[in-house]
């Protein structure tokens, strides 16, 4: 599937934030803060996928 820049770019923000929230959460285990990260991280994820799907359907080059 070809995607514009902005589908790229939309996805790596998201990746790199997933990103931060993991290295976090694994760097302080077992603290209240790591549990916090993690669950973002996963919210994020959602996010994500759902931004992107957004993107494609309404992008006249993705989609």
């Amino acid at each position: 599937m070809k995607t514009c820049h902005r589908f790229e770019t939309l996805r790596e923000e998201y990746e790199r934030e997933i990103g931060f929230l993991n290295a976090h959460s694994e760097r302080h285990a077992g603290r209240p803060s790591a549990k916090s990260s993690a669950k973002h991280a996963a919210s994020t994820k959602a996010l994500m996928a759902r931004a992107l799907s957004t993107h494609v359907s309404r992008c006249p080059e993705c989609g």
